[in-house]
């Protein structure tokens, strides 16, 4: 038991703690509006696409371990915006907000001692994907893209000066 309540805690802190990669609040942190839509040189997308894409794809994950009857998406279309597509600041916010709230969801789900972390999701079929797997996943995707979005925010120099 005490070994199980640990891996959660990891799992937990995996998710929301700086540990080895940027937290995706401070990625996110005083983002200036007026750049929401910018491509950065050699970039397929914009801020708000990148963002928008974190949200879409931890959506999808958590719908696949939660939902009872589960939609597949067809990947790239279902997981980014339209290349084209743009959003104001009440649409940046909205894809932050969702991002966390969504976050804050897998993170009961792990905290959750009735939760089994190792069965097999009933989603998953013949794959037998489990919680664990699937947190896991998340928190890989989620450090890649949050310091993708910090090292263009960086080179777009779109870091607050102090």
């Amino acid at each position: 038991m005490e070994e199980t309540n640990e891996l959660r805690h990891q799992l937990v802190q995996l998710l929301t703690a700086q540990q080895a990669h940027m937290l995706f609040e401070d990625a996110v942190a005083d983002f200036p509006e007026t750049h929401i839509n910018q491509r950065v040189p050699n970039s397929p997308y914009s801020f708000w696409q990148l963002v928008e894409h974190l949200r879409l794809t931890q959506r999808d994950i958590l719908d696949y371990i939660s939902a009872d009857e589960y939609y597949w998406p067809t990947w790239p279309a279902d997981y980014w915006p339209a290349p084209e597509q743009e959003t104001d600041w009440a649409g940046w916010q909205q894809s932050v907000d969702q991002f966390l709230s969504d976050r804050q969801r897998l993170v009961a789900l792990v905290s959750d001692p009735r939760v089994d972390l190792l069965a097999p999701l009933p989603n998953s079929g013949e794959r037998e994907h489990n919680l664990l797997r699937e947190v896991l996943i998340v928190a890989s995707h989620n450090a890649y893209h949050t310091g993708e979005l910090g090292i263009l925010r960086q080179t777009g120099g779109l870091w607050p000066k102090d």
